[in-house]
């Protein structure tokens, strides 16, 4: 499965813990990458500098779903899923 064009969901919905240009201590949950473009591209796909867990991310019917917004849904609720407590 290819990305949707235009969608930048999996660059604003998850936290992102590496560094990112212009973003060196990464990124929190719901925030918008700074490489995102106003197209939803991201700026530096395929460089070095783009972060492994970016690159390695693969789409799926599930994750993406028809439409932006079914994607955003699944990765925020991945996210709430996965996010450490920082409970004692």
């Amino acid at each position: 499965m290819d990305c949707r064009p235009g969608c930048g969901a999996c660059c604003i919905a998850p936290s992102i813990s590496s560094p990112i240009p212009g973003m060196p201590n990464g990124k929190p949950a719901g925030v918008r990458c700074v490489q995102l473009d106003d197209a939803n591209r991201c700026r530096i796909f395929g460089r070095p500098e783009r972060p492994v867990v970016c690159s390695s991310l693969r789409p799926s019917g599930e994750m993406c779903g028809a439409t932006n917004e079914q994607a955003m849904h699944f990765l925020l609720a991945l996210e709430a899923a996965t996010a450490v407590s920082l409970r004692a």
